[in-house]
């Protein structure tokens, strides 16, 4: 009997010692917790004091990036926007004096070389105006409105292969002044790359629609087309929400698309080359809005000069021939010659040598629409016109 009270004393006694033991661990425990914790919690509050004191770092290191990229960018557009002037400068120079040379010797056999140098000419006024746009040069304008059919040839005298294009119909429809210059450019930068990216024979086809009260310039080219890919890249430069910098065009620049993109977001069009044309290449689409455009006034008819008086050409005094009966000899009929009134007694056409060939005919040709397209290039700076 006292055994079994002991025994149960001493398994009390060892519980109680447990007991007692268990929640000193449990203190201890939890105690270690709350510093463990705490260190936690310390060393947590420290890595995100690091973490912002690193982004901060790296915030200015990337504004100062940016800071430096935009300096050298504004440089770089700085001298690229002064030497495309001079370049332009020197080009409308070259082409005033090829004006004058082919006014003044239009019959000249050499008027063909010195087209073609004209031609060139362009050309090279259309890619240094190209770059100065990129470079944020504003585009010239005019004080009269153009016909988008005489802008259309326009662009077209400003490209290489200026012989593939061909305007399907004429218009009716006029640029307003202000959208002559940006639409030309435009035009002719879009004429040049379907001319570029097909067969030297293939055609490029360009029409005009009226969808609602928009005006469509649509051109279709028979080339290579572009892939899913190349038709997105084209679309993004073309709508002109992202501005590319000159650092982006590489080392052989394209500065097509990116111009047309920059002048369309500025002047009001959109530009869309997603679209197949009927040879299997690209349509590229140029649509103007109604604020950009205006009906082509019908000029009054041209009414004919009255004929003054038809008067012979004669050369000083001249002896009748007589027969031996004394009656004058019928001599040598000669053409009469009018004189129109106003002309200052100018020989009219009658005299002029008519061109036998067709090479002599398509050179004149291209003669009148060279100088009615210069005419068309005579726009002055942005802000110089009178209001």
């Amino acid at each position: 009997m006292w055994c079994l009270v002991a025994v149960t004393a001493i398994a009390v006694a060892a519980v109680a010692v447990l007991v007692v033991r268990n929640r000193a661990l449990g203190v201890k425990k939890r105690q270690t917790e709350v510093a463990l914790t705490q260190k936690l919690e310390a060393a947590e509050r420290q890595v995100a004091l690091s973490r912002a004191e690193l982004k901060k770092f790296s915030d200015g290191q990337d504004a100062a990036i940016e800071e430096a990229e935009q300096a050298a960018e504004e440089s770089t557009k700085t001298v690229l926007k002064g030497a495309a002037r001079f370049l332009q400068s020197l080009a409308a120079e070259q082409t005033a004096l090829l004006d004058n040379i082919q006014r003044k010797y239009g019959g000249h056999p050499v008027l063909a070389d010195l087209l073609e140098v004209n031609h060139a000419n362009a050309q090279m006024a259309r890619k240094a105006q190209g770059i100065a746009v990129m470079c944020g040069a504003p585009l010239g304008r005019r004080k009269q409105a153009a016909s988008v059919y005489d802008v259309v040839r326009s662009a077209m005298g400003q490209i290489r292969n200026f012989h593939r294009v061909e305007i399907m119909q004429q218009s009716g429809i006029a640029l307003k002044p202000s959208a002559v210059a940006p639409v030309a450019l435009a035009v002719a930068e879009i004429l040049d790359n379907a001319a570029s990216f097909s067969q030297h024979d293939a055609p490029i086809e360009v029409t005009f629609q009226r969808v609602q009260k928009n005006v469509c310039i649509v051109i279709d080219d028979a080339g290579v087309g572009m892939s899913d890919e190349d038709r997105q890249k084209a679309s993004a430069l073309l709508s002109g929400d992202d501005v590319t910098r000159l650092s982006q065009l590489g080392t052989q620049p394209k500065f097509g698309f990116p111009v047309v993109g920059l002048i369309a977001r500025q002047y009001g069009f959109k530009v869309d080359v997603t679209g197949f044309s009927r040879y299997g290449g690209v349509r590229a689409v140029v649509l103007l809005p109604e604020e950009l455009w205006t009906m082509e006034e019908t000029p009054p008819p041209a009414t004919e000069a009255p004929v003054s008086s038809i008067r012979r050409v004669e050369s000083g005094e001249q002896t009748v021939a007589r027969t031996v009966h004394g009656l004058p000899k019928r001599g040598e009929r000669k053409a009469p010659v009018a004189s129109v009134a106003g002309t200052g007694g100018g020989v009219s056409g009658a005299g002029t040598p008519r061109r036998g060939s067709r090479s002599g005919g398509g050179l004149g040709a291209l003669q009148r629409g060279t100088l009615e397209g210069r005419d068309l290039d005579a726009s002055k700076p942005e802000g110089s016109e009178e209001a």
